[in-house]
């Protein structure tokens, strides 16, 4: 967890109960205090304080004093509400889970989640025998065709307070260009953080919150080669996010840079 935050109206306890929150993923079978201080980079004392205050409130529970932590009712119920708020998701799964099984690839939907993008929901193709990536999982925001779709559809003010770099300014650049041109980008191979993974997205203007989303699906270089992604898989998923916005009423993402 980054704490660098300076600023006096920055709740540090606050951010940090919220890191612990954000850590649990949906394959967790529940997690020790050594597991949530590994992943939040936080001191095993500070975590003893913030999971009791966490139990207290009903956002994390365990059975006994030895039984791992997991998200309590309260999580459970915030979790609904977002769900519900954020309703373009359901409205599209339907459609995402046929993208996946058509094209043999994982769809999902990533957020930008700091520097980085999460994934809030994946579907995988109904052949597949493992689980792939989850909910929850991250990716860099820079080297990815998720965080690049991202990236692309932001507007300038708020591109610039992520002070970006040379790099990351061609990397932005280079979507533009592609969403202009086809519709859909896929991120370079010389810019791509994982060489295991090819993907293609597209963006989404999510008006609950305020910014793009990114529609993508990936797969490995054997399952979806450049030729896939730039002849079918890449115009399906355009063609998904185009019905979408649509149904939805919202302008394409590029219309608010």
């Amino acid at each position: 967890m980054a704490e660098q935050n300076t600023d006096r109206k920055f709740a540090t306890t606050l951010a940090r109960g919220l890191a612990v929150l954000r850590v649990f993923r949906a394959s967790d079978n529940g997690l020790t205090h050594a597991q949530i201080a590994e992943r939040t980079g936080l001191p095993k004392p500070t975590i003893s304080r913030l999971t009791y205050t966490l139990c207290e409130l009903g956002y994390l529970s365990h059975g006994s004093r030895n039984d791992r932590f997991r998200l309590g009712p309260a999580s459970m119920v915030l979790g609904s509400v977002a769900s519900v708020a954020v309703n373009f998701v359901d409205r599209v799964s339907d459609d995402m889970q046929r993208l996946a099984d058509e094209t043999g690839t994982l769809a999902l939907i990533a957020v930008r989640d700091g520097d980085r993008m999460m994934l809030v929901r994946t579907w995988r193709p109904a052949t597949a025998s493992t689980i792939w990536l989850e909910p929850g999982h991250r990716i860099p925001l820079h080297g990815s065709s998720s965080g690049m779709a991202f990236l692309a559809a932001l507007d300038a003010e708020r591109f610039e307070a992520l002070e970006p770099d040379e790099q990351m300014r061609k990397f932005r650049q280079d979507g533009y260009d592609q969403l202009v041109g086809k519709g859909f980008l896929i991120a370079s191979e010389e810019t791509r953080y994982a060489s295991t993974i090819n993907a293609v997205s597209v963006p989404y203007y999510a008006a609950e919150f305020g910014e793009a989303v990114a529609f993508t699906c990936g797969a490995t270089p054997q399952e979806l080669p450049q030729e896939r992604m730039t002849n079918d898989v890449g115009p399906a998923l355009h063609a998904l996010v185009q019905n979408l916005e649509q149904r939805t009423g919202r302008i394409p993402a590029l219309s608010r840079r």
